[in-house]
């Protein structure tokens, strides 16, 4: 008796349901103890880092944080322990995002801008007057010197071996003032170096690693106001305090001359001439940073000539990149043309590969003596990247290599979308190759791309990257802070970080500001305009 053969399922079939059928079983073995096991796990390190948090926020009396993020563990916890709470469980992980990276940068930018933080400025009140107080300390003409070498007592607390370098006694420095010792508890070497304290074990080597604050830190205070410092970590030497802090008065006073410097509301101690104490302090200053971009003629210069050329970059970039997807996008879109996925596929490739390599390998192919451009291709000596308007024009073709990728992608799927029926009846009316274009692909294709270009604009309106790794937004100009090829982002990023006597991040926050209404309201007239089109359509 012959048995009928058991038709068998091919492996592509097989593998593939397997394949579907994996999500659910990952779905169903996390549901269980594993998936509980897992989740107490996930929300045991949650609870471990916040309670370190709390412990340090505790610590720095951080009260308000302490309290909303204690709140916000609680609720975490709760969300995931409860079983009706399912919405929740996928809500609050985008919501935690969307607060840490969205809205806490734009709040924390807004109140940056409206302060005076910045280099000098970075430090609350009291740590300013503590730090005017520590760098106010000059030798006097009869200052002691002292041969020194950093220590632990029994206690292991950090102390200072002193001995004087005119009479040779011998002393142990603490915050709390001079302690003498017997001359003959210290060994020094030939160089006179201390090398052994009885009682005391001297710090040597790797143990000094990290202690060079704390070490400089240490003020042994003496005689008056005179107090020992450490210089180095071999030599100490006796200082005396230059100003005075009258608490009562919220002022300091210079010893010598008896000059007042007080309080300016903006987060300086400033004399009656002018002369102000660093460090200072970072405090509300209104609507000054606003301010100085109209009025400060340092800022407002670079910022207008800033601002008109960011405005044409982007623009000229849009629509050139625009413009030649366009024309790519439609020579080919046609059908039966050979090789066309090849060239459609080399077209792309300046997008797939990574912006910042792009830039970086262009920079070199521009380079002036040796770049591929100038010496194999047009020889010819063009300064591509050091001369004003040849730079901001490798910029602007630069930017145009990068983006015309894009619009060719767009493009190509808009006229695709475009009913062949239409183009059919206006070649029926007699419309010519441009009129068809002009009359009913363009329309069309602008009411799907026109959007893309607002949002291309934005993006190139803020083009860090392609300013920064091309040029550094030089050549250099006669003003101090923006180059010829600074785009408004670039210059905000040289005010931040490298203007002046240093950083300004409220001006850089105040500019950012701006910056954004800019944008939207560009954005706001394009999309207004967009409407138009579609009702056109």
């Amino acid at each position: 008796m012959s048995r009928a053969p058991v038709p068998t399922q091919p492996a592509s079939r097989s593998t593939a349901a397997a394949v579907g059928a994996l999500p659910s079983r990952l779905i169903a073995t996390f549901s269980g103890p594993v998936g509980f096991a897992l989740k107490i796990a996930l929300l045991s390190i949650v609870n471990a880092l916040s309670v370190w948090s709390l412990t340090t926020l505790a610590s720095r009396d951080k009260w308000v944080p302490f309290i909303v993020l204690a709140l916000a563990t609680l609720a975490i916890d709760g969300i995931y322990l409860m079983r009706r709470a399912f919405p929740l469980k996928f809500l609050i992980p985008g919501t935690i995002f969307l607060l840490g990276f969205q809205v806490i940068p734009v709040l924390y930018t807004v109140e940056v801008a409206f302060t005076n933080y910045s280099t000098g400025h970075v430090l609350e009140k009291n740590e300013a007057i503590t730090g005017i107080q520590g760098a106010a300390l000059n030798q006097p003409e009869n200052g002691r010197t002292y041969s020194m070498a950093p220590a632990r007592d029994a206690n292991g607390k950090l102390v200072l071996v002193l001995v004087d370098d005119e009479g040779g006694r011998a002393y142990v420095g603490t915050p709390d003032g001079l302690e003498p010792i017997p001359s003959s508890a210290i060994r020094r070497d030939a160089d006179g170096a201390i090398v052994s304290a009885k009682g005391y074990r001297l710090l040597k080597g790797s143990e000094l690693f990290g202690l060079d604050k704390q070490i400089t830190a240490l003020t042994i205070p003496t005689s008056g106001q005179k107090a020992i410092r450490a210089e180095g970590l071999d030599t100490a030497i006796e200082l005396e305090p230059v100003l005075r802090y009258d608490r009562a008065h919220d002022q300091f006073v210079r010893i010598k001359d008896g000059v007042v410097f007080r309080d300016n509301d903006r987060g300086s101690f400033v004399s009656a001439g002018g002369q102000e104490l660093e460090p200072g302090w970072k405090t509300g200053v209104g609507l000054k940073n606003f301010s100085r971009m109209i009025h400060n003629p340092l800022v407002r210069g670079p910022f207008l000539r800033v601002f008109v050329w960011t405005f044409v970059f982007a623009s000229v970039v849009v629509l050139l990149s625009f413009s030649l997807g366009l024309f790519l996008a439609i020579t080919l879109d046609k059908k039966g043309m050979g090789l066309q996925r090849l060239y459609r596929s080399l077209l792309v490739i300046p997008y797939a590969v990574p912006g910042f390599l792009s830039l970086l390998v262009w920079q070199g192919l521009l380079n002036d003596d040796f770049g591929v451009v100038n010496r194999g291709i047009l020889h010819a000596h063009i300064p591509w990247l050091f001369d004003p308007n040849w730079a901001k024009v490798s910029v602007i073709l630069v930017s145009l290599w990068l983006t015309f990728p894009y619009f060719f992608l767009v493009s190509l799927g808009a006229l695709q979308s475009i009913p062949s029926e239409l183009t059919e009846a206006a070649k029926v009316d007699g419309a010519g190759a441009w009129q068809l274009f002009r009359k009913v692909t363009l329309p069309l294709l602008l009411i799907a791309v026109a959007p893309l270009m607002i949002a291309s604009f934005a993006f190139n309106f803020n083009n860090f990257n392609n300013i920064y790794l091309l040029t550094g937004g030089g050549p250099a100009t006669d003003q101090p802070i923006a180059g010829s090829t600074d785009i408004l982002i670039s210059y905000t990023w040289k005010l931040a970080f490298a203007a002046g006597k240093g950083a300004d991040y409220g001006l850089a926050s105040a500019v950012a500001i701006v910056i954004f209404f800019i944008v939207a309201a560009i954005s706001t007239i394009g999309f207004a305009r967009t409407r138009v089109l579609e009702n056109v359509a």
